[in-house]
């Protein structure tokens, strides 16, 4: 995978290995808010800008319409996110 990732104003690439929309702002030391990373609480809720992710899980959380959960999707395509708004 090759998705990139853009928010507040830096963009990351995705890798494989990452597994999760979180785990790739971990790495790239991208401060974001979470507590389980399963789904569950809905902590790491972020507004969707732009494009399209996927759950390999589905979440247990409550997600809004342009909400995601970053603990547990993938993105299928080059995204945009407000880790902000939340």
């Amino acid at each position: 995978m090759s998705q990139k990732i853009r928010v507040d104003g830096q963009e990351i690439v995705f890798l494989e290995q990452d597994k999760t929309i979180l785990n790739a702002l971990d790495r790239a030391d991208i401060e974001s808010h979470y507590h389980c990373r399963d789904g569950f609480c809905g902590a790491c809720r972020c507004k969707l800008v732009k494009g399209k992710i996927s759950y390999p899980i589905e979440p247990i959380a409550y997600v809004s319409d342009g909400d995601i959960l970053t603990c547990c999707s993938l993105p299928l395509t080059d995204i945009e996110l407000d880790i902000n708004n939340h």
